[in-house]
């Protein structure tokens, strides 16, 4: 039982001493709790997720504040241990995130994005062949660097060239964000959760494209990737309006593009290192931005550049992650993704179709609401397991979990890192991104894209 000194003897501490031993109290209070009546604590865990969602969902201004509530809650009442805190946190992502949104920050200002906008423009006939070619050079981009780092990086050519069109960049942002999550499973370096699958699985970069003597993966987000096309077309089929550029915009400086390139090719060089730390390519993405920031001082001596990107920071995309992140991280510590995994894995252990189906489409769902990282992890030991029962290749269950719980995110606009990331590069242009509105574009997309990802890989590998 938690001891109970706290109760007397707290004036002399102070205020902030007086709230850290109430907090400290009431966490270790729930902690001795959850030992006791697990059940009760891992059902006030999925009430809280639940209300979370149905809060952003109502109201998406409340969005970051709604998550930092509910973490905070995970927190106070013993749901995600203190000493788990840190570790819940995908730090690597965090450190990506914040050193692209500086670096691109350089990017913009250089006018480079408006200059790629108007060779666009060039090749376009009309908007909706732009947001075509947009959708799949991020797709492009994202097989082999992070999600996220593609949307901060592509997002800015979107925003150029709405900027000159005059239209709403809600859609173009958004399609962006959904082809960079639709093409992270292509290859082994392009997301967490492939680079997880080819450790578990002992997979090497080859191994995605062919393996075993059959296609692997890649062929089939690709094949579901070119499906999306139609897609696209479909829901900017009003968007005729022919696309010209007059005047050629002027880029005043062209080293934050080659510090983008560069970070490119390090994030892809990166992955064969065996062994690196987790945080290697969030470090790396701060480096490119911390010599960009240097190179600018040194180059105009005033501080003006750096004070403009850290204005231009989004701190609420980078707090909302954070609980975001502790949230999942009390459910994994309470047993509810375990709980999730074992309800999939009872699926048609006797019918491999069956449960590659559940797999598949379990999975989608799930990443609708949950952090694919800590569902992948859980899943994979899972999957094992059931398919020596079986006596069967793991590949088909392991393809299958990748393609839907990598695709999964595209539900929702908080279903993915790189969504969070889009709307909010759109909150700071001042549009609010409702659930309703990115649902018309990302569930189309998903549905498109796993449904021909599932048959493709059934027929390869079953």
């Amino acid at each position: 039982m938690p001891h109970k000194s706290f109760l007397f003897g707290l004036h002399p501490e102070g205020t902030m001493a007086t709230i850290r031993n109430a907090v400290s109290y009431i966490h270790d209070y729930f902690r001795f709790k959850i030992k006791e009546n697990h059940v009760m604590i891992k059902t006030f865990a999925i009430i809280c997720f639940i209300a979370m969602y149905v809060v952003m969902v109502i109201k998406t201004k409340w969005r970051t504040y709604t998550a930092m509530a509910v973490a905070a809650l995970f927190i106070i009442f013993g749901v995600l241990p203190f000493g788990s805190i840190f570790g819940a946190v995908d730090w690597n992502v965090l450190l990506m995130i914040s050193g692209t949104m500086i670096l691109v920050d350089y990017f913009i200002e250089s006018k480079m994005p408006n200059r790629i906008a108007d060779l666009l423009l060039d090749k376009s006939r009309n908007v909706m062949w732009v947001a075509v070619f947009m959708s799949l050079f991020s797709g492009a981009v994202s097989a082999f660097i992070d999600n996220v780092a593609t949307v901060l990086m592509v997002a800015p050519v979107g925003l150029a060239i709405c900027k000159k069109l005059k239209i709403n960049p809600v859609p173009m942002l958004l399609s962006i964000a959904v082809s960079s999550n639709l093409q992270g499973a292509a290859t082994l370096v392009g997301d967490t959760t492939s680079i997880m699958l080819g450790a578990y699985a002992k997979m090497d970069f080859t191994h995605f494209f062919w393996m075993n003597g059959r296609p692997g993966i890649f062929f089939a987000v690709e094949l579901g990737a070119l499906a999306t096309v139609p897609v696209i077309m479909f829901l900017f089929r009003h968007d005729t309006q022919p696309v010209h550029c007059e005047e050629k915009t002027e880029v005043n400086d062209y080293f934050p593009s080659f510090m983008l390139c560069g970070v490119v090719v390090a994030l892809i060089l990166a992955s064969f290192l065996p062994n690196k730390p987790a945080v290697t390519n969030g470090l790396l993405c701060c480096i490119f931005a911390a010599v960009t920031a240097l190179r600018h001082l040194l180059r105009t001596h005033n501080t003006e550049g750096w004070k403009h990107a850290m204005s231009q920071f989004d701190y609420q995309t980078v707090l909302m992650l954070i609980s975001i992140f502790l949230v999942i991280g009390g459910l994994e510590q309470v047993g509810v993704i375990d709980d999730l995994s074992g309800i999939i894995a009872s699926f048609g252990k006797s019918n491999l179709f069956l449960l590659y189906t559940v797999i598949v489409w379990g999975s989608v769902v799930i990443s609708a609401f949950i952090d694919n990282i800590p569902y992948v992890a859980t899943m994979l030991p899972v999957i094992r397991a059931v398919s020596m029962s079986l006596g069967i290749e793991p590949y088909l269950l392991y393809f299958g979990l990748l393609t839907g719980a990598t695709l999964g995110g595209n539900l929702t606009p908080v279903g993915a890192s790189a969504n969070i990331a889009a709307t909010g590069i759109l909150k700071k242009e001042g549009y609010e991104v409702s659930f309703q509105s990115f649902m018309k574009i990302g569930v189309p997309f998903t549905l498109t894209a796993v449904t021909i990802g599932y048959l493709f890989l059934w027929l390869v590998w079953k």
